[in-house]
């Protein structure tokens, strides 16, 4: 009814927005029984139908300007989005096909060039591209700061050289934003500083780019 949204707004502080993304993403994840992700998970197989899905009702720009084609809204409702999403029964799995699409943009977005924009965020939010978000580290784990992959600068560009453990979804992501330390820690005044992102091609038969797959306990479809 129409007074339903306000009565929920006022016993639990949702916004309209927030409430209408949890009701539509809801819409959409109803296509994608239980079934569909056991499967998935059963066989390893990334969900590309649901992140098919997502980028065709305009979801994977919910954070993002509406000057790129995003939908302009905060993200406080791309949470309520990955919430609902994971209680549909898609679990974290679900939650995951397409976090970094939403999260791992914000960056770039806000600081990317006009030439990374026009080129990188449409077709991510048309689904053509998916992202995955290079931080966590072998040796340094959620200890961000203590990241040893390196960014040296080059005649044409950077030269970057290190390893990153844990990138959900770079088995099928097309671009990846990486963080990399381009001043080395015993030249800069604190370790937040001498940090840089990076939005680069993710190519599997790129010279110097080894990736494997890990073996997980649940979650296995990305």
């Amino acid at each position: 009814s129409s007074t339903r949204p306000r009565q929920i707004m006022e016993t639990t502080g949702f916004s309209e927005n927030q409430l209408m993304v949890r009701e539509a993403v809801s819409q959409v994840c109803s296509e994608f029984p239980n079934t569909y992700w056991q499967e998935r998970d059963q066989t390893e197989q990334d969900p590309k139908e649901f992140h098919a899905a997502m980028a065709e009702h305009g979801w994977l720009g919910i954070a993002l300007p509406e000057s790129l084609g995003g939908a302009g809204l905060g993200i406080s409702e791309a949470t309520m989005m990955m919430q609902s999403i994971t209680e549909s029964g898609a679990g974290m799995a679900g939650a995951q096909a397409i976090h970094a699409n939403v999260y791992a943009t914000q960056p770039l977005a806000k600081f990317g060039s006009q030439e990374q924009l026009d080129e990188t965020v449409p077709n991510i939010i048309s689904g053509k591209w998916r992202a995955c978000f290079g931080v966590t580290e072998p040796n340094a784990g959620l200890d961000t700061l203590r990241l040893s992959t390196t960014a040296t600068r080059t005649h044409d560009g950077y030269s970057i050289t290190g390893q990153k453990i844990w990138i959900t979804c770079a088995q099928v992501a097309s671009r990846m934003i990486l963080l990399a330390r381009t001043t080395p820690l015993d030249k800069v005044k604190k370790p937040s500083e001498g940090l840089s992102i990076f939005c680069i091609p993710l190519d599997k038969e790129q010279k110097g780019l080894e990736m494997r797959r890990i073996k997980k306990m649940g979650g296995r479809a990305v």
